[in-house]
């Protein structure tokens, strides 16, 4: 196994097991997550090519799609996102 592999799934381990974490100790550690990913995805597309880099984007950005979307409204000056509750309500 290449090491940007075994890397990934490394990476997949922390993922899930900061996804048990409660809500606010998920922090931290989702933090580091989210800055190491586009570094770890880089590093598969430099060693396997585009045609595998292109699931592990679409992968990150399916995982963090609210983080994101946060910074993206806060670079940009829209008002943050609010969560909504189970009714579809803020």
């Amino acid at each position: 196994m290449s090491g940007p592999a075994f890397a990934a799934c490394l990476w997949v381990i922390a993922a899930a097991a900061t996804a048990l974490l409660p809500m606010r100790a998920q922090m931290l550690p989702g933090l580091v997550l989210l800055i190491a990913a586009p570094g770890l995805v880089g590093w598969i597309g430099v060693v396997h090519g585009w045609l595998w880099t292109v699931p592990a984007v679409l992968a990150f950005v399916s995982m963090f799609r609210r983080p994101l979307a946060y910074l993206l409204h806060r670079l940009t000056g829209w008002p943050p996102l609010r969560p909504q509750g189970p009714e579809g309500r803020a």
